[in-house]
């Protein structure tokens, strides 16, 4: 006759939900830290909306920003008018496949914009971007 023994010996098992779990929420952590980590490399303004708008590859580019205020940044760095053509000679002397993209606040004065763009022009940078925030077009709206 056999006595029954107070317990059961039973085979450890590897739970897979919580290990699923686990490997999203640090997947998720990874792509949030990652995208917190692009360079931005221009002032901070208020960018006018365009429904076209497209993301542009920025790697080794320039970005001039015109504030509302009227006043010029290279990258960064706030530059007088003469000052910011003479950088940006500069600029195009040093790398010929130079690209330049224009970040201006959407209250900022046309007139503003256009003189930028003459000087990255007259500099003889040709790669010009424009930067925009992308808007959703309305709903309804037929495309051709």
């Amino acid at each position: 006759m056999r006595l029954h023994q107070g317990f059961v010996r039973r085979r450890a098992r590897i739970e897979i939900i919580p290990l699923i779990d686990i490997i999203f929420f640090l997947l998720a952590t990874f792509v949030m830290v990652s995208l917190s980590m692009i360079k931005n490399q221009g002032i901070s303004v208020r960018l006018p909306k365009a429904v076209t708008a497209a993301a542009s590859d920025r790697k080794a580019s320039t970005v001039v920003t015109i504030k509302e205020n009227g006043t010029f940044y290279l990258n960064k760095e706030k530059l007088s008018s003469q000052e910011l053509m003479r950088r940006l000679t500069n600029l195009k002397n040093a790398d010929s496949n130079q690209k330049v993209f224009i970040n201006g606040d959407e209250l900022a004065y046309f007139g503003d914009v256009v003189t930028v763009l003459d000087q990255i022009r007259k500099a003889g940078i040709d790669k010009i971007g424009i930067q925009t925030q992308n808007i959703k077009p309305p709903s309804g709206s037929a495309s051709k």
